[in-house]
């Protein structure tokens, strides 16, 4: 599998639907500047046979150098406690990943030859986020990608920041989801008025969901059989 499976542009991942997205012609154009919503989900905005080739470089050219991510329950949780209901939790999660930190780690000299890291800092996947978000978004964003196998997930959290003073009051994460025919199923679960209420898929072969954060949110573990696999194309915008 070659680099030309990959796109130099986010735009040409997106079908018609997607395209007007990026035109503003859309009704998506500017949903997360509702104050309303902190997260939206769609699985008809991309082409479906582009992304299934990107799939396949992925799980092609990257799959072996990806970095175990496992943030298990700290085992001292439980009987550390000094009172009833004093429950507190940090951010657990178990899945694989490639941060893009430094151009000497393996994973991201892979993503490089692939073509990867050229799309995911092309101008029209900020565009696209930006569109979602209604506003201006800073040049510079941060790119990531994870793939979650069977049983992975990611336990509640709420990706608030507030020892970063260029995040701490907001800021848009753009997620690509791209899972392998062998997943059942894999869900988000995020707050609503205070209670874990909204439930939506994220286990579809080509979807695409956009967060306004901070807000409290969750994985489910992914279900499937022995080869299955969500990879997961992260953008992390900042408001210009």
């Amino acid at each position: 599998m070659t680099a030309k499976a990959i796109p130099s542009e986010f735009e040409d991942l997106l079908n018609r639907q997607g395209k007007r997205v990026l035109a503003g012609t859309h009704e998506l154009c500017g949903a997360l500047a509702d104050p309303r919503r902190r997260f939206l989900m769609r699985d008809d905005l991309l082409d479906r046979a582009k992304v299934a080739k990107v799939r396949k470089a992925l799980q092609d050219g990257l799959a072996g150098t990806l970095e175990p991510l496992d943030k298990p329950i700290p085992p001292d949780s439980i009987w550390e406690m000094k009172r009833d209901y004093g429950e507190l939790l940090p951010k657990t999660a178990r899945s694989r990943t490639i941060f893009f930190d430094s151009r000497r780690e393996a994973g991201v000299k892979a993503a490089e030859k692939i073509g990867l890291t050229r799309m995911m800092r092309s101008q029209s996947f900020r565009a696209f986020a930006a569109a979602l978000a209604g506003r201006k978004l800073r040049s510079g964003w941060g790119t990531q990608v994870l793939r979650y196998g069977p049983g992975d997930y990611a336990g509640p959290h709420n990706d608030h920041h507030p020892e970063n003073k260029d995040a701490k009051k907001g800021y848009i994460d753009l997620h690509l989801s791209l899972c392998t025919p062998q997943v059942e199923h894999q869900w988000l679960v995020y707050a609503r008025a205070g209670h874990f209420s909204e439930i939506v898929p994220v286990g579809g072969a080509a979807t695409l969901t956009a967060y306004r954060l901070p807000f409290w949110h969750y994985t489910t573990p992914l279900v499937g059989t022995a080869k299955a696999a969500r990879w997961v194309l992260l953008g992390t915008f900042l408001y210009a």
